[in-house]
């Protein structure tokens, strides 16, 4: 990438790593966490630190839970509306992956004074507007001055307590399913390194636009219960969350894994994010990797995601209708492997 050193510095010269790829690594945020969750929680909080998942969750009537969630990065992307729409959708996403409809959301921002304000008005223009097409509105927020620029927002949602969609609930023979293609932190890291092409960091970026929506009501009109969204953790990282909440083993199919145009290649070529680094020391102990299966295959599942797709644990007799709905609605179905009894791990065949 050229600087012109007579205009505004680039949004991604500002900060070293960006997007989800930017995470604490789950091992040292588990550590961090760790006495917190042993704390006595009301029975109204159905969704707490004793048992986390992708949102936090009230019970305030027999037929309503409160979600909240929140969600922020550096930049990953130059375009300032851009890096403002995938945020919005990356933060929307918790509140899909519980089942849940968004209401409203506060933004979180940190800027530097030097950010022109044509692009802190773009920044907040992408989000307001992914956010309606979330079904929800942006209602206020909180901005700060630093030198690294830091967006996102905490989204309020709402969901039926008995219809939310949970990290556990797998069951010995639910086939897997991904709703994204995976390589946004390869595509992004190669793109900083000059060896990303630019087609191939369009149809990320469009895939991180893309909101989670319609893929949550689907799984939710069809009953299934067991879904997160894949980010920061990669697909590994996120599989073995719910492979311990559900007490099983995930089994996926390496050679079935949807890529990202661009991103196996890049990893061919020895690409990876700093945070890929993270998620493998996370998943080593349980994670189970089958002669055949390529180091780029393992880095592309490891590969941090920002605005993944989700993946949830389908009953074999729902998958005919699942598929059909998905297709229905032109939103991305590849079935990735299946859960099977087993000690809590996963494994990449």
């Amino acid at each position: 990438m050229t600087v012109d050193p007579a205009g505004p510095l680039p949004l991604t010269a500002r900060t070293d790593c960006g997007g989800c790829a930017a995470k604490l690594g789950a091992d040292l945020l588990a550590d961090a966490l760790g006495g917190l969750g042993a704390a006595v929680e009301p029975d109204d909080l159905l969704v707490g630190l004793r048992a986390p998942d992708d949102a936090a969750a009230w019970r305030v009537a027999d037929d309503l839970a409160i979600l909240g969630t929140l969600d922020f990065f550096p930049p990953l992307v130059d375009d300032p509306e851009a890096y403002g729409a995938i945020a919005a959708a990356n933060a929307c996403s918790d509140i899909f992956a519980m089942g849940g409809r968004v209401l409203f959301a506060l933004s979180v921002a940190a800027f530097p004074e030097d950010l022109p304000r044509e692009s802190t008005a773009a920044i907040l223009g992408g989000a307001a507007a992914t956010v309606r097409a979330a079904g929800g509105i942006v209602a206020g927020g909180h901005t700060i001055r630093d030198p690294e620029p830091l967006f996102g927002l905490a989204v309020i949602g709402a969901a039926h307590p008995e219809r939310l969609l949970r990290k556990g609930g797998a069951r010995p023979g639910d086939r897997l399913l991904l709703t994204k293609p995976l390589g946004t932190g390869l595509i992004v890291s190669g793109r900083r390194q000059g060896r990303t092409a630019e087609a191939d960091l369009a149809g990320a970026v469009r895939s991180m636009r893309s909101l989670n929506r319609a893929a949550s009501e689907i799984l939710g009109a069809a009953g299934i219960r067991c879904a997160t969204d894949v980010t920061g953790f990669g697909l590994l990282g996120h599989g073995l969350e719910m492979a311990r909440a559900s007490a099983l083993r995930l089994v996926f199919d390496a050679g079935v894994l949807p890529e990202l145009p661009g991103a196996l290649a890049l990893a061919e070529a020895g690409v990876e994010t700093g945070g890929a680094a993270h998620n493998r020391r996370f998943v080593a102990p349980a994670l189970h990797v089958a002669d055949g299966v390529t180091p780029a295959q393992v880095t592309l599942a490891h590969d941090p995601q920002t605005s993944g797709g989700l993946l949830a644990a389908v009953p074999e007799a729902a998958v005919p209708g699942v598929e059909r709905a998905l297709a229905e609605a032109g939103v991305g179905a590849w079935w990735v492997g299946h859960a099977e009894a087993g000690e809590a791990g996963v494994d990449l065949t």
